[in-house]
């Protein structure tokens, strides 16, 4: 969580024309000076990431969302474009929120922004991957100059079953390739400083095993040895860890009977403790409320397993916002 607030801090810096502090101690101060005047539902609302939708001219600030944003109950928005909406909205949370924490706003930028170029199964059959950095340099160039700083790649699923529907968004069926290009990709997207003003931060999805998901069926079973998990599967994941991707994104299927997104051997174990991973988890689009019809509790209890489990931001469901001052008070 520390980390979802210092990078909040870095874009308000930047926002206001003042240059980051580069000295981690210093950012890590101003965090915990943050952290310490927030309410308990105001550090729930960081953890909430709603879907902004369209908005016609002049309808933001009269939307539920901004209202929302005005309470301090949004960490960020997604599906949100136009310099002029993204402003308005950025504009509601520095200067009407209590605390003035700026939103970050993400987006899935998965093969270019205004320029489109091949998939990325389409990429990964070139092998050159100084121009799939170049792809990645020139789609966070053009997303970030419309204000999305955050985007939603790369996928970094392996399959090797052609009935998945996904296919066209990973990089094929082979760990080494697939890792080279999540290096590549990272090196892209946020290139060596965060707080440029034409980077972005990337998001690898979908954390984990997605594509060998049973008879190539979306968010099916995955059953699966460790010893192809951790030879086959997870090499890519793990090199985009060392490449300081800064946020990972959980995926629908379930590991060893147990939901990804409520999977503490998989988000804390394997991802933090085994892997040194020191940025943010978040949901996949309504991940968290779906982990209901996995049957393992309602909505109350799936939100406080999931962020028990590592899961640090919820995408849509909401379930986060509105169970865990609840949980908090019973527990």
């Amino acid at each position: 969580m520390k980390t979802l607030y210092g990078l909040a801090l870095i874009l308000l810096a930047v926002a206001c024309g003042n240059p980051p502090q580069k000295n981690q101690s210093n950012i890590d101060a101003r965090v915990d000076s943050v952290m310490k005047l927030m309410t308990l539902d105001e550090k729930i609302g960081q953890l909430n990431l709603p879907s902004a939708g369209a908005f016609t001219t002049g309808a933001v600030e009269s939307s539920d969302i901004a209202k929302k944003i005005e309470e301090g109950k949004v960490g960020g928005l997604f599906n949100i474009k136009t310099v002029a909406n993204i402003k308005e909205m950025q504009k509601i949370a520095v200067e009407k929120s209590r605390l003035k924490i700026p939103l970050l706003f993400g987006m899935d930028v998965i093969h270019g922004y205004e320029s489109v170029f091949p998939i990325p199964l389409g990429l990964s059959c070139s092998w050159d991957m100084e121009l799939i950095e170049r792809s990645a340099r020139i789609a966070a160039i053009e997303a970030t100059a419309q204000g999305i700083n955050w985007t939603f790649s790369p996928m970094l699923d392996l399959s090797r079953d052609p009935r998945w529907g996904r296919v066209s968004e990973g990089n094929g069926e082979d760990p080494f390739l697939s890792s080279a290009i999540a290096r590549a990709m990272i090196r892209g997207y946020q290139g060596d400083e965060l707080s440029a003003n034409n980077t972005m931060l990337s998001c690898v999805k979908h954390f984990a095993l997605y594509g060998a998901s049973e008879a190539g069926r979306d968010y099916n079973t995955v059953d699966m040895s460790r010893h192809r998990m951790y030879n086959e599967y997870f090499p890519p994941y793990k090199a985009a860890v060392e490449a300081g991707a800064g946020s990972f994104m959980a995926s629908f299927n379930e590991i060893d009977g147990i939901p990804a997104t409520a999977n503490k051997w998989l988000l804390t174990e394997v991802l933090r403790n085994q892997w040194g991973f020191n940025g943010f988890v978040i949901s996949d689009y309504t991940g968290v409320s779906e982990l209901v019809a996995h049957g393992i509790g309602d909505i109350q209890t799936v939100s406080a397993r999931a962020l028990d489990a590592g899961l640090d931001m919820d995408m849509v469901s909401e379930g986060l916002l509105n169970t865990l001052a609840q949980s908090a008070a019973e527990f």
